[in-house]
């Protein structure tokens, strides 16, 4: 026995040393056949708050997210990379106190081997302030007038009152909770749903505070005051626009208008519409933009303008018009050169206004071809329509060309 102890101590580190050649050899075969990487963490890591006292409120805007960098074998990366639970970064908060803290971002990585190369950010600076409540009445404020001749009602809010939350500096500094609904020129009541604005004392609107409810709804009611009626207007036309022409449109403005009687009944008796003072259309030929007086009985006024504005749209009838046997002129021939053309007339559709048709006359209307640059020789060409009277178009030339047959003038025509 003493024999083999002394054996094995004389050869210890014989095998200490073949254990660490094993060792070395069993690291490297690892290592080349998974070998490390340093990559950055490819998936967005969001920043994780926890153990935050529910009495305090956080008063800065925090980082969404970190960027990682980190060095781990290639099996351990797939595993990082295909999962999203792998990795959490955590802002730890827990028994701290209203304040100013400087608080490290810390890890967790559920995989190993796994070294942290880079965090960014490495810590935060967090302040903590004391959450507070309170509770303010709503205001309701209307921007502009009913129109004249109405007035609002009491209006009616589906809450009176909005519950505010937040960090505590700034609920102090909260004086007024406001809603605000115009009604310029209502006519009808008026129902919204607004949301809720908090202001200061100095009539600034605070935020980052928390809301409850966010919105409110509103009725104003809007009803027309004795003596005051909306009538339609009615235009009265007189005449008849010139022959070849056509009404297209007749307009007023303002369609409606707001009447006045100290005399309730005088107002009541109304037909529902005012005439105008007559508009006469007799032999009118272009567009009519006027003002018209308004008639109305004694006793009764018009609220604001006493005239409405009056537009009238008149066209020309549109028609058409043949002319037969219209003569074809060639032009642009050279010296030496003359040119038959085939057929000699034409026949052209026309078409525009009416009043202009009428007054067409065939020395208003040239049809030519050119023959600018031409050889000898026989051509199809289009013939061209000269009109001195403008909007007046072609609709059609028969036929759509002409055959002009060029030849020397000592030649003969053939």
């Amino acid at each position: 026995m003493p024999t083999m102890l002394n054996w094995i101590f004389r050869n210890l580190r014989t095998f200490s040393l073949a254990f660490a050649l094993a060792l070395t050899v069993w690291i490297m075969a690892v290592i080349a056949d998974d070998p490390d990487e340093t990559r950055v963490y490819p998936r967005t890591l969001a920043l994780e708050v926890v153990g935050q006292d529910p009495r305090l409120i956080l008063t800065d805007t925090l980082p969404k997210q970190v960027s990682l960098t980190l060095r781990a074998p290639q099996s351990v990366w797939t595993q990082l990379t295909t999962s999203d639970s792998q990795v959490r970064a955590l802002l730890d908060l827990a028994g701290l106190a209203a304040g100013q803290h400087e608080i490290p971002v810390q890890l967790q990585i559920k995989l190993s081997p796994v070294r942290v190369i880079s965090l960014t950010p490495q810590t935060i600076t967090v302040n903590l302030e004391a959450l507070e409540t309170k509770t303010l009445p709503i205001e309701l404020i209307t921007k502009g007038q009913p129109a004249i001749g109405y007035r609002t009602g009491s209006a009616e809010l589906t809450q009176s009152q909005v519950v505010l939350s937040g960090p505590q500096s700034l609920v102090e500094q909260a004086a007024k909770a406001q809603i605000e609904i115009k009604i310029e020129g209502a006519r009808t009541s008026i129902g919204a749903e607004t949301s809720i604005r908090i202001l200061n004392a100095e009539g600034k609107i605070i935020s980052g505070i928390t809301l409850n409810p966010e919105k409110v709804s509103a009725q104003i009611p809007i009803t027309q005051q004795g003596g005051y009626r909306d009538i339609a207007v009615k235009i009265v036309v007189r005449g008849q626009v010139a022959s070849g022409y056509r009404l297209t449109n007749i307009s007023v403005f303002p369609p409606a208008l707001t009447v006045f009687s100290g005399d309730t009944e005088l107002v009541n008796d109304l037909p529902g519409y005012v005439e105008t003072e007559p508009l006469n259309l007799n032999g009118a030929s272009q567009n009519i933009e006027l003002s018209l007086g308004l008639i109305l009985p004694t006793g009764v006024s018009v609220v604001g303008e006493q005239t409405v504005m009056v537009q009238v749209g008149i066209d020309a009838i549109e028609g058409s018009l043949s002319l037969n046997n219209m003569a074809v002129e060639v032009l642009g021939l050279e010296n030496g050169l003359s040119a038959v053309a085939a057929p000699t007339t034409v026949d052209i559709i026309l078409t525009g206004p009416l009043p202009l048709l009428e007054k067409l006359t065939a020395n208003d209307i040239r049809v030519t071809v050119d023959a600018t640059g031409l050889n000898l020789g026989a051509h199809q060409i289009a013939p061209i329509i000269e009109i001195l009277i403008a909007d007046i178009e072609v609709q059609s030339i028969i036929p759509g060309t002409v055959e002009i047959v060029i030849s020397n003038t000592t030649t003969g025509t053939p």
